[in-house]
């Protein structure tokens, strides 16, 4: 299937069967695609955790404004950002490129060194942002990689942030949590999203095109 047909044919699945487990070589391929990302300067400045325990999940629920998908979904991905850029996870970063690479080690210390002037004199919460939006890239590259594979996924935002934190001790890794990705196969009986129509903004007012 190529990959438009792919997104046409996913949707943001409303009810999971809980019968139904995604294989685990589909899952490492999910998230593989969400590795895989392009992120500014190649920081990767954020983190995935995928869960099945049950227990968890339930919990997740209650602080998940009562949506039911995140208890039923075969999978459920949070993609966590780095609360701040600090010199230690930027040399990190660097460190393994250059050991990857079999580069000098300090093959990149120039830039390095910019990164650190740049960010290291903003605000945590200015650097929390810019770190959200590079997981927000790979969140987009494993639902794509999901719909590709024929699982279903359901884009969440609607959860209280510092809760699923709690819970997942994220603060004590140094990040805090942007999305929620439940990940499974629809319940085509009882989701009352399944049939209608996929309805997106008319080209004409989407697309500018400058000559």
């Amino acid at each position: 299937m190529e990959l438009l047909d792919s997104f046409k044919w996913r949707y943001a699945t409303k009810k999971y069967d809980p019968t139904k487990r995604v294989d685990q070589v589909f899952v490492d391929k999910i998230v593989e695609a969400a590795r895989l990302a392009p992120t500014s300067s190649g920081l990767q400045p954020f983190e995935v955790f995928v869960i099945t325990n049950q227990e968890l999940k339930n919990k997740i629920v209650s602080v998940s404004h009562e949506q039911q998908i995140v208890a039923d979904c075969s999978h459920l991905l949070v993609f966590a950002a780095w609360d701040n850029y600090t010199a230690e996870r930027i040399d990190q970063i660097y460190a393994l490129t250059t050991t990857e690479r079999e580069q000098p080690a300090d093959r990149y210390q120039a830039y390095t060194d910019r990164l650190k002037s740049m960010y290291l004199n903003r605000p945590a919460e200015k650097n929390f942002e810019h770190a959200a939006r590079q997981a927000y890239i790979a969140f987009a590259f494993a639902i794509a990689e999901a719909a590709s594979l024929k699982v279903d996924a359901t884009p969440m935002e609607g959860f209280i942030n510092e809760e699923v934190d709690k819970l997942l001790h994220l603060n004590e890794k140094g990040l805090k949590s942007v999305t929620l990705l439940p990940i499974g196969y629809r319940d085509e009986e009882n989701d009352w999203l399944v049939d209608l129509k996929k309805v997106r903004n008319l080209k004409e007012n989407f697309i500018t095109e400058i000559d």
